[in-house]
């Protein structure tokens, strides 16, 4: 396999998130989001890491977006930070946090990367949280007010957009399960959340349209093979339902046919509560690509004590199954039957993987990351992917998860997703050997 059968035209990249690397966090005017907050609340993340300094990225994106280029990438995609362009998430502007955003861009450009830029990364200013977050309908004009901002400040030099990362990730983690900040529990304010960030994907992407000249806009789904983990009646209900919730909430309503009621009448009940009918129009959006962004299948067991979905996950470890430091199945055959998934509605035109990537115990030995389970798992999930895109899906990108080791939203740093490997003590970078194996793979070319 080489990077040559993907096409000529393939983008290869990595991802980031503002959270998770810049730093910076109370400095240089920006506003405190709710991972300042909730990360500061006792118990909310592994050993009460926050994002205060993070990977430091704010002081050092010169040195880091050198690296995107030094190990063969084309592509760099990050997010802006919300509270720092709008440190009390609209009206007065921070004009740091817009310069920076422009210094990273240039950077990106002057490397001859394509900056590829996500509006929101989960980073919601913690002023518009105090006043309900996502679950106040007033949440939607302040976003598109942002958005905006971005488009006209941003549009002339980025033309590679994402509109929302993971909308059922922060909405369930965030405002159902209250594990992610902001920590708010219970399935109404899952529902009120849901349905304005519905209505805000295909709002920012309108506006993407309207103000910046050949835009190419998408916006980036989690997803999950769902597997029942026998073939009972009772779990593949189960199946049909976590499926609804965990692949088709979000998708669907952006391909104009609203939210998935048919296997499940919960959601029938919230699409009348809600009388989300009235929205229909408004949350779809025909866009250029749709990103897929998967880590591990889901094995559900049905499980009658379980609130709402009544549903249970059966852990890849009992199972048996190899998975990462995370517990997460690995499972390539898996990532390629989801893409299938995605690939099959007629509504999606182009698939792009905007995240996938692993995290493993990394040791440093002798001043070097020897991480062959990573590597493997790459060469593994890019082999499935290119039997997706030989079978006729139109896949125009891969991004990997991510650049360097970062702030793992509630696992804190004990989680190392990076191809590069960040000291936290010294901020000091060292090129891990899947990092190098990546930098091989995009230089050669098939003779």
């Amino acid at each position: 396999m080489y990077s040559s059968d993907f096409g000529k035209d393939f983008l290869w990249g990595v991802a980031t998130a503002a959270a998770q690397i810049e730093g910076a966090a109370n400095s240089y005017g920006k506003g405190p989001s709710i991972w300042d907050t909730f990360s500061k609340r006792s118990g909310k993340t592994k050993k009460g890491h926050n994002p205060s300094e993070a990977c430091d990225f704010y002081h050092r994106y010169q040195e880091d977006i050198a690296l995107v280029k030094t190990l063969g990438f084309t592509v760099f995609r990050f997010s802006i930070a919300w509270s720092r362009i709008f440190p009390l998430g609209n009206g007065e502007l921070n004009k740091e946090g817009v310069l920076f955003y422009h210094n990273v861009i240039d950077e990106c450009l002057k490397q001859g990367l394509t900056p590829m830029v996500t509006l929101y990364h989960w980073d919601l200013p913690e002023a518009l949280s105090k006043e309900g977050g996502w679950t106040a309908y007033g949440i939607n004009s302040a976003f598109n007010e942002y958005a905006l901002f971005c488009a006209k400040e941003y549009g002339s030099k980025v033309k590679q957009w994402i509109v929302i990362n993971e909308p059922f990730g922060f909405t369930s983690l965030g405002y159902m399960l209250g594990v992610h900040a902001p920590g708010q529990t219970g399935v109404y304010n899952f529902f009120d959340a849901a349905l304005h960030t519905a209505i805000a994907q295909a709002d920012g992407a309108k506006i993407l349209r309207a103000e910046v000249k050949d835009a190419i806009i998408g916006t980036a789904f989690s997803c999950s093979e769902i597997v029942p983990y026998t073939q009972s009646a009772q779990d593949l209900l189960a199946v049909k339902r976590v499926d609804a919730l965990m692949n088709r909430f979000f998708l669907e309503p952006v391909l104009g046919m609203g939210f998935p009621t048919a296997d499940w009448e919960v959601l029938e009940k919230f699409t009348i509560s809600h009388s989300t009918w009235r929205h229909q129009e408004r949350m779809k959006f025909d866009f250029d690509f749709i990103g897929v962004q998967n880590y591990f299948p889901l094995v559900i067991k049905y499980n009658a004590f379980i609130p709402v979905v009544q549903a249970w996950e059966v852990k890849a470890k009992n199972r048996r199954a190899p998975h990462t430091a995370m517990g997460w199945e690995i499972n390539a055959d898996s990532f390629y039957r989801i893409i299938k998934q995605f690939a099959a509605y007629p509504e999606v035109k182009n698939i792009m993987v905007t995240e996938n990537g692993a995290a493993f115990h990394d040791k440093v030995i002798d001043g070097k990351i020897n991480d062959i389970e990573r590597t493997e798992y790459f060469k593994a999930y890019l082999a499935a992917m290119l039997r997706a895109k030989n079978e006729g899906v139109n896949i125009t990108g891969y991004l990997a998860w991510t650049l360097m080791d970062n702030f793992e939203w509630a696992e804190g740093y004990q989680a190392r997703f990076g191809i590069v490997y960040n000291d936290f003590k010294t901020q000091q970078r060292t090129i891990k050997q899947s990092g190098y194996w990546w930098q091989d793979f995009l230089s050669k070319l098939k003779g």
